[in-house]
């Protein structure tokens, strides 16, 4: 393992997924959730995505894809033009 954030995530992903399996025995959970504790817990998945700062043309894209979407909801739009509206 290289140790990359990618390589991290991906080993604390098999060993979440071991923990939820009901095929697996407790000592490999045990195993599981002490690997877990030791990538960093629930930040190995990637690290604090609440400080990534994020792409604002990306996010007006999104919110722009969201009100000519017709699956949104009218909650939804309006919920995604204010959001839209208090980017400018």
């Amino acid at each position: 393992m290289q140790n990359t954030p990618e390589d991290i995530s991906n080993a604390a992903s098999g060993h979440k997924a071991n923990l939820s399996n009901p095929n697996t025995s407790e000592a490999s959970k045990a195993h599981s959730k002490e690997v877990l504790e030791k990538l960093g817990g629930e930040d190995a998945f990637y690290g604090d995505q609440e400080n990534v700062s994020k792409n604002p043309n990306e996010v007006a894209g999104g919110l722009k894809a969201a009100l000519s979407n017709d699956n949104t909801t009218e909650e939804g739009k309006k919920e995604a033009q204010a959001k839209l509206d208090a980017m400018k």
